[in-house]
């Protein structure tokens, strides 16, 4: 099924089949609906109890999908004011009270923040090294046994990283990781 440019179909649980739009915005592709479905099967679909950052947040793809799941609470973090603004409107459409939004560059919110997370998705601009620089710091705020999405278009050097599951679409690279101490 082809979807329309700046909108996405969220593809199961409480908010399935539900459209949102986004705006145009450089870098940004959200997770296109059959790598979503892949990624949700991974997690078992139900996300009850579990807490989620989504940190390089753009369409809100993953984090939508996370909070149509039952997750307790999603952390949605994107930088760019217009793509921010239409997470606020999504937000507002499905009435997902238990997603928290914020405006701010992804790597210095990490650095402040405190709160641990049970899983975590990963998918910043594919000419960036923000992978990488995440990767390496984002330990200390995950749970035991949390699950880390990443999606690239090269996969990098996951030194200290269990890859449970990967798979490729198109150009896209994509992996669910556990940190190994």
């Amino acid at each position: 099924m082809s979807q329309a440019r700046n909108q996405l179909r969220i593809v199961g649980g409480e908010y399935r089949r539900r459209v949102l739009r986004f705006p145009d915005a450089e870098g940004l592709r959200p997770t296109p609906d059959r790598v979503r479905e892949t990624l949700f099967n991974w997690l078992g679909q139900d996300l009850t109890g579990k807490t989620c950052l989504d940190l390089f947040a753009g369409s809100g793809a993953l984090g939508f999908e996370a909070a149509s799941r039952n997750a307790r609470r999603v952390v949605m973090v994107e930088k760019a004011k217009p793509v921010h603004a239409a997470l606020q409107v999504n937000r507002q459409l499905l009435g997902a009270t238990h997603i928290e939004l914020v405006h701010a560059d992804a790597a210095a919110w990490l650095a402040r923040c405190t709160e641990q997370f049970d899983v975590v998705f990963l998918d910043p601009p594919f000419a960036s090294d923000l992978l990488v620089k995440t990767l390496t710091v984002l330990p200390v705020r995950l749970n035991e046994g949390a699950l880390v999405y990443a999606e690239c278009a090269q996969r990098p050097d996951l030194k200290g990283w269990e890859i449970l599951r990967e798979g490729k679409a198109g150009t896209v690279h994509y992996a669910l990781l556990r940190h190994t101490d």
